[in-house]
């Protein structure tokens, strides 16, 4: 179904185009009607599933530019993930260059973020703990909202933000709509949905993949302690061009990935314990195609939105059938082939039992032997990323480093890959063949006629 079914303004439908939205995704097709009727809503659908644009359309339809009070205020569990949530919402508002969207999270400077308040901001994106820290100070007035969105609503509930979230409802006007999406449904999200929504539409996205879309492989080890040296043997075999492990504490993150690093794969590590620069330094080193292999806990990788993700391996096995599905649900999206493959031990046969009855399919599980190299070994990513000491602050923006790169080092466009511009910092990726080259002709010569550091990140 296409959007012009929809009862959206002309200007959006319009962008939409522009940005090439065509057809609805199921969540949108289901969800949308309900959110531009002004009904509370639960939306339960998996990361990727086109959520984002789902309820930001909706927000953006019932705005009002012209008054300049806070009029939506979405919630998300981190930082990542509300920063990736205003770069959709800023997409999908380009329309006009009037609507103000602004991200509070914490692990941010506080003076910028109340400098940027005081500008006004039309939409709020954050995290619960800075929001309601915001809130509690008067620092933050939300008597004007009509629109309160919680997205990943089951992971802000496993990360402990319930009582942040009721908090910070107590705070906003009783007329609202609000919507809550999440990629599981536990009795706790039903708990909060009877707090805070009048009479919510409920509906569903098929969480469950399709045998064509994802290949799902399980491999029987004699023990935890045996897992990590297979994993050498499972990229080896399969050689997907980015992965993510996941493993069930930061401690086994970070072992595995120096594990990694020691046999010449480039891996990186992402969990709570890090700070928010070294976060967003993985996160983009990943994203961009400079970092092959990311190591990850549930939480950290969260709304973790990686297109052409080649495969996901479970280090170890959740004992949540729907966890398991979600984090699989990473790869083999929009129709393309994607791989999964687990380690389990024996003790961890109900976990495939589980598995086995909400898939309602037979799983494959295949022999150790089977992790023969088939290719030679090789492992390296294809991009490198530059980091530049200069971001929005300096006015920066993506085609200035785009002219800046081709007028000094004189390489082609297509060697350069994503550009992340940030507040005080810019990050982009160059095809390792010319990274070297791209770096000297940077730091001999000027962007936008100025002079910034610039290295490798």
């Amino acid at each position: 179904m296409k959007f012009e079914t929809q009862k959206l303004h002309k200007e959006i439908l319009e962008n939409l185009q522009t940005l090439g939205y065509e057809e609805m995704t199921p969540i949108q097709e289901m969800s949308l009607p309900i959110i531009l009727n002004g009904d509370d809503l639960i939306g339960q659908a998996k990361t990727g599933s086109g959520k984002t644009a789902a309820f930001g359309l909706g927000v953006l339809n019932k705005l009002d530019i012209n008054m300049a009070e806070h009029q939506a205020l979405i919630l998300c569990p981190t930082r990542e993930l509300a920063e990736q949530v205003a770069v959709e919402l800023r997409r999908l508002a380009r329309f006009t260059s009037n609507i103000k969207i602004l991200t509070i999270t914490g692990g941010t400077n506080e003076a910028h973020q109340l400098k940027s308040l005081s500008y006004g901001a039309h939409i709020i994106v954050g995290t619960p703990g800075r929001i309601f820290k915001f809130l509690k100070e008067d620092k933050l007035v939300l008597n004007k909202l009509n629109s309160f969105v919680l997205d990943e609503a089951d992971r802000m509930l496993d990360m402990g933000f319930y009582d942040s979230i009721e908090k910070i409802e107590s705070y906003l006007p009783q007329e609202r709509q609000t919507l809550l999406f999440s990629a599981t449904f536990p009795y706790s999200i039903q708990d909060l949905s009877k707090n805070l929504q009048e009479h919510p539409e409920f509906v569903k996205v098929d969480t469950n993949h399709e045998e064509n879309e994802i290949e799902q492989y399980f491999y029987k080890v004699d023990g935890h302690k045996e897992k990590g040296k297979y994993l050498i043997d499972i990229l080896a075999k399969y050689q997907p061009e980015s992965s993510i492990i996941f493993c069930k504490t930061k401690i086994i993150c970070d072992s595995v990935a120096k594990s990694l690093v020691k046999e010449g794969v480039y891996a990186l590590a992402l969990h709570g314990d890090h700070d928010q620069k070294d976060r967003t330094l993985t996160l983009t080193k990943f994203a961009n195609g400079s970092c092959p292999v990311l190591v990850a806990t549930d939480v950290a990788a969260r709304g973790l939105d990686i297109k052409d993700l080649s495969m996901v391996i479970n280090l170890d096995l959740s004992p949540d059938p729907e966890v398991y599905v979600h984090r699989i649900g990473r790869t083999g999206r929009i129709g393309k082939k994607g791989l999964a493959v687990s380690l389990y031990i024996d003790q961890e046969n109900f976990k495939l039992d589980d598995i086995r009855e909400y898939l309602s399919k037979e799983l494959d599980l295949k022999e150790l032997s089977s992790l023969e190299k088939e290719a030679p070994f090789q492992f390296k990513p294809k991009m490198k990323t530059l980091f530049i000491s200069g971001g929005k602050k300096d006015k920066l923006r993506p085609g200035d480093i785009v002219g800046a790169i081709v007028g000094t080092s004189g390489i082609e466009d297509k060697l350069i890959g994503d550009i992340n511009v940030l507040n005080v910092l810019s990050y982009v990726a160059i095809d390792t063949s010319v990274a070297d080259k791209v770096l000297m002709g940077l730091q001999a010569g000027k962007i936008k006629k100025r002079n910034f550091r610039i290295g490798f990140a």
